[in-house]
């Protein structure tokens, strides 16, 4: 019995217990994220570091390579004036130093040039070669197609010989320009690729700075989509600083968050413990429903084996009161007598009627009510005042088994009277509300603790010595399984008494 009269305390310290080994298992769990996400924003931040470096690499040799162009551009123009000087109409009369012309000319052993005549042949071409062999010369078709595209691309000007006479000079860039500038894309391309490849630790975002158009990313495709793409960019920035980069071709930011394993760590905690909550709450409901079935099941059949054990002795008794009526015993004893077999059979028909299934008719529950106080004003103390009213007007049609009706107000005023010590008002009100009948039953005894308003149902829980704990669990097992309705405490005070409700569908 103590084990239900302290059911509560018992949920209170396992739900405690509970909420310390969740609690203590998430604080070491999140411990050990905590030191595992601060190394690998650790790693982060190096491999960012070192991505930064690079950058400063690429940038470098991208400066390099300018000023090599920049230079190879000066040789070209000093080229240009020497080739004007030898095939410019002149006085071969002046002083000009065609020697030296001559010389910057024979010079040039890596710019590759050629000297259109005025009609578009070709009249002269040096370091071309189209393959790594110096001794192949290239036809003139390939020489019209390279000097078309130096054309195209702006590195052409016209040389007078003659008056009115022209000849066209082109020229590509040279060899080592061309290798170097193979060198600076693959420096490129491969600074990019390490920024993808080389980042599985991280996610990482790379958008030019002035267009803000992505260079590069390894994001899943869905949070990179434009309508998103702010809000990307925010939360990146909001979990690491972004670096400024710079390519030679303009400044750019990367973005980068933290490993999608860290944040899998973060989280995994909280899913296994709620996982694991889902199966225990389930195997509660799961355990409950099946004991409360074997609850059902051990009160039918206690019910039924009570009527068939009364059934026995109620028709014997019946055969010696019909034996003492024809000896002509005292009529009022053999009435009595009639009276308390009545009540017996009363009895063994409301354990019958649990056992088997309660049959809900149609009744006045006024009349059903009435009927049961006279029974009990009959054989409670003098010293008990019971009152009986309904608010509202009569009848009281409501759909009930007034066996079972009966039996849970006798239980209930019962109490009440043990409650009061055998002095005392009982009152019994019935009231109409929101589709409900409701049943009130006060009395003026020693009251309950409000601990007490849903223990007092539980099986096994009493305030009497002798008492089994066993009727008031009967009372809301008749209401609310049979009757569809609902029995509580309404309110009670201590020494000032108890006020129970009965609630039953109208």
């Amino acid at each position: 019995m103590n084990l239900y009269s302290h059911k509560q305390r018992w949920k209170i310290t396992l739900l405690l217990l509970s909420l310390f080994i969740i609690g203590a298992s998430l604080f070491v769990s999140n411990s050990m994220i905590e030191k595992i996400s601060l190394r690998e924003r650790g790693k982060a931040r190096q491999w960012a570091e070192a991505i930064k470096k690079k950058g400063e690499l690429v940038q470098l040799t991208n400066q390099i390579f300018n000023e090599l162009r920049e230079k190879e551009k000066q040789k070209i123009l000093l080229i240009e004036e020497a080739q004007r000087t030898i095939l410019s109409g002149s006085d071969l009369s002046m002083n000009q130093d065609l020697d030296f012309a001559i010389k910057i000319i024979k010079n040039n052993k890596d710019i590759p040039v050629i000297l259109l005549n005025d009609d578009g042949s070709v009249a002269q071409q040096r370091n071309i070669a189209l393959n790594d062999s110096a001794n192949a010369i290239p036809s003139d078709s390939v020489l019209q197609k390279l000097a078309k595209e130096w054309k195209l691309a702006g590195r052409v000007f016209e040389i007078e010989v003659y008056r009115g006479m022209f000849m066209t000079f082109v020229y590509g860039e040279s060899r080592e320009l061309l290798r170097l500038k193979k060198e600076s894309d693959a420096i490129l391309s491969s600074f990019t690729s390490q920024l993808l490849d080389n980042s599985d630790l991280i996610p990482v975002l790379l958008i030019d700075k002035k267009t803000q158009t992505i260079e590069a990313s390894n994001l899943l495709p869905e949070q990179l989509k434009e309508e998103v793409l702010k809000s990307t960019i925010k939360s990146l920035a909001a979990e690491n600083t972004p670096l400024t980069l710079n390519f030679g071709s303009g400044e750019k930011i990367l973005y980068f968050s933290d490993s999608p394993e860290v944040r899998q760590l973060i989280w995994f905690p909280y899913i296994q413990f709620s996982v694991i909550a889902l199966i225990v709450i389930i195997g509660y409901l799961m355990f409950s429903t099946f004991r409360k079935a074997e609850q059902n099941q051990v009160w039918a059949g206690m019910a039924k084996e009570t009527a068939h054990q009364l059934g026995t002795p109620l028709s014997s008794m019946m055969a010696w009161v019909a034996h003492l009526e024809a000896s002509k015993t005292d009529p009022m004893v053999i009435e009595e007598m009639h009276k308390d077999l009545d009540r017996l059979e009363k009895i063994t028909d409301r354990f019958s009627k649990i056992g088997s299934g309660a049959k809900l008719t149609d009744e006045d529950l006024m009349l059903t009510i009435g009927n049961n106080l006279d029974y009990l004003r009959a054989r409670l103390s003098d010293k008990i005042t019971i009152s009986f009213s309904l608010v509202g007007e009569a009848p009281v049609i409501v759909k009930h088994n007034a066996a079972l009706i009966e039996w849970v107000i006798e239980n209930i005023c019962k109490n009440a009277v043990d409650a009061m010590d055998g002095k005392g008002d009982l009152t019994i009100e019935i009231s109409r509300e929101s589709g409900f009948v409701h049943i009130d039953i006060s009395d003026t005894g020693k009251g309950l603790t409000p601990k007490q308003f849903k223990t007092i149902f539980q099986p096994g829980f009493s305030t009497k010595k002798r008492g089994w704990g066993l009727g008031l669990t009967l009372v809301k097992r008749i209401i609310e399984e049979y009757h569809n309705g609902k029995v509580f405490v309404l309110k009670s005070e201590i020494d000032k008494g108890t006020v129970f409700r009965i609630s039953i569908p109208s």
